[in-house]
């Protein structure tokens, strides 16, 4: 949408433009170094970190990826005054993310995030939906009753979906620590990132951990995993440290070439190491008590959990804090997968088709008050809304955020909640409709988004100014 969107005001604007794009499938329509030769200015509107010096000596704007949708003319206008400041490469491996030396502290924060959740997520659909199936599979074959044990892995087919799934979803949190760190420290950091995510992932610790078992003997924490929270915190220590290694630690100009492929990986891995090994502690109790929580939950507290998240996945469509329920979704997949899925993952995925569905109400129950053009839009985050892509109600969202986005999080909120209510669950991590026999009751989900979807546009289309 932000290529989209910086394509077409430039054109209005009669500006020459080329957008490379840079998402989940990779590096799209990609600059060439006589393309970077021939512009006036660059504009980076990215959430994460990306390739930066071969921009070295041009006129260059660093902003969100929002602001690309919703502050187009801005930026270009921008980027063309002389006002952009010049960026000047630094020992050859400077990124969006150090390049901008205003971001806020928040701004960066979300950036790195942003840039391990968006190699993560392959990982996640992939691995996850690999394991649904098996899941799947085990139960239309059928499973005797002193085997339900091994339900997901009980027939040869089952069992294989099941290993391949297994391996992509192990993958998960070493890959999320990585490119956190990545996202930082460049290079370098990215094995001390995988480490760290390794670490989260298998549990391992210092010592042990004395906690109640049936006021039994105690127990360790070493071999509990501490989850997302282990390798979010992991990947932010991970880059922290090589980035310090990386200025503190001088070697002779002859050496610079051994000190990033040798001393930076090797230090980094030995320091994250042992931190992760005392960070895994805390991080483990707290995400096994965030799993008990979970596992805990019931009638109302269920629907409570399931508004909240379904209204989180409205509030910016794509940003933090849909992009914190969508984790925090899929972080219970893991350990419900086995039971038939998660609630929480269901609400999440509920509450984001919610948006982009609403725009289609909206446009076909109140046609008076949308364009031609937005109407056409309308049927289009049909596709967008069943496939659970949220970020297609975006640009109206950014044109009247007072009336859409309070319509979005009400609706969504809406759908979250009836899934709660009805404790609909779902094993795979994306999909939308495509995966809806994941689901444990197809039709009470559909039932269940299609209800959130006609409040929320009905309140939106009733909300919005008429076309003059």
């Amino acid at each position: 949408m932000a290529q989209e969107a910086l394509q077409k005001v430039a054109a209005e604007m009669g500006v020459g433009i080329k957008v490379e794009t840079n998402g989940a499938s990779g590096v799209g329509n990609q600059l060439t170094a006589e393309d970077i030769r021939k512009a006036k200015a660059v504009i980076i509107a990215a959430d994460k970190a990306v390739e930066m010096d071969r921009f070295d000596g041009k006129p260059l704007v660093n902003r969100p990826v929002a602001d690309g949708i919703r502050k187009t003319e801005e930026l270009i206008n921008l980027a063309l005054s002389g006002d952009a400041e010049v960026y000047h490469a630094v020992h050859g491996a400077k990124t969006a993310t150090a390049s901008n030396e205003k971001q806020s502290l928040g701004g960066a924060f979300y950036k790195h995030l942003m840039s391990g959740v968006s190699q993560m997520l392959p990982f996640v659909i992939g691995g996850g939906i690999m394991i649904a199936l098996a899941f799947l599979i085990d139960g239309a074959l059928g499973v005797p009753q002193d085997s339900l044990g091994n339900l997901g892995s009980y027939h040869e087919l089952a069992s294989m979906f099941m290993k391949i799934g297994g391996a992509a979803f192990g993958l998960m949190l070493p890959v999320f620590a990585g490119y956190v760190a990545y996202s930082i420290a460049e290079k370098p950091g990215l094995v001390a990132g995988f480490v760290a995510g390794a670490i989260a992932k298998e549990g391992f610790a210092f010592g042990k951990i004395p906690y109640a078992a049936g006021g039994e003997a105690t127990s360790t924490l070493a071999g509990i995993s501490s989850g997302f929270l282990g390798a979010l915190v992991g990947g932010f220590i991970a880059g922290a440290l090589v980035l310090a290694i990386k200025k503190y630690v001088k070697v002779p100009r002859s050496l610079e070439g051994a000190k990033s492929i040798l001393l930076l990986p090797l230090l980094g891995t030995i320091l994250t190491g042992f931190v992760m090994l005392a960070v895994n502690i805390p991080m483990a109790a707290i995400n096994t008590a965030m799993n008990d929580f979970l596992g805990g939950l019931g009638g109302g507290s269920a629907v409570l959990l399931g508004i909240v998240l379904g209204g989180m996945m409205a509030v910016d469509m794509g940003g933090p804090v849909n992009k914190a329920a969508y984790v925090f979704g899929t972080g219970t997949l893991a350990a419900t997968v086995s039971s038939g899925g998660s609630v929480a993952m269901a609400a999440v995925m509920a509450g984001g088709m919610v948006p982009p569905l609403a725009i289609f109400v909206a446009t076909l129950l109140f046609k008076n008050k949308f364009t031609k053009e937005e109407r056409n839009s309308g049927l289009t985050n049909i596709i967008m809304g069943l496939s659970f892509i949220t970020e297609g109600a975006i640009p109206f969202g950014a044109a009247d955020p007072a009336r859409a986005i309070p319509s979005f999080i009400l609706g969504s909120a809406v759908a979250g909640g009836l899934v709660g209510l009805a404790g609909i669950k779902l094993m795979a991590p994306h999909g939308g409709i495509f995966v809806i026999a994941l689901t444990s009751n197809a039709l009470l989900y559909l039932a269940s988004v299609l209800v959130g979807a006609i409040v929320s546009g009905v309140v939106y289309g009733y909300l919005r100014k008429p076309q003059a």
